[in-house]
């Protein structure tokens, strides 16, 4: 199993933040155009636990993978919970957590995930899908600092 994480803090409240992040519609805002993400789905505005989102994404080569995640967990103002159901992952489980802090909010994402192939995906995980799940992380850093600032 590999872990991702990655901490960010804004100068903005808990419940703007949720508010935002909470909205299954804005995870193509904070996702790099070229990979190609679709949602398939209609959308609530909120998301729930229980929740299965459909979309499609191009990481390699522009080749169309179909992803769906189901919303697992939900405690309002503090975390949330996504897990791959149908994807290119053998696991996928997103934690999303929030808290306040003096002058904004701290985020914190891990992403926990393994990969198929076994030997073979294991291989791959350092060439390939590390650096590209990095890249995709740093994308959203920088574009939710740009809708929201920079934590002084």
């Amino acid at each position: 199993m590999f872990v991702l994480e990655r901490t960010q803090e804004l100068p903005i409240s808990v419940e703007k933040a949720w508010e935002f992040f909470s909205s299954p519609k804005n995870l193509q805002v904070i996702t790099p155009s070229y990979l190609g993400f679709e949602i398939k789905t209609t959308l609530p505005e909120r998301m729930y636990e229980g929740l299965f989102i459909g979309y499609t994404v191009k990481p390699l080569l522009g080749i169309p993978l179909e992803w769906v995640t189901e919303i697992t967990h939900i405690k309002e103002h503090k975390f949330f919970v996504d897990e791959q159901r149908k994807g290119p992952y053998t696991i996928w489980h997103h934690e999303h957590h929030f808290e306040a802090i003096e002058g904004g909010v701290r985020m914190l994402d891990r992403v926990s995930y393994q990969l198929p192939m076994g030997f073979l995906g294991k291989m791959m995980q350092p060439i390939l899908v590390e650096p590209k799940l990095k890249e995709i992380f740093n994308y959203r850093w920088n574009k939710v600092e740009e809708l929201f600032g920079k934590f002084k």
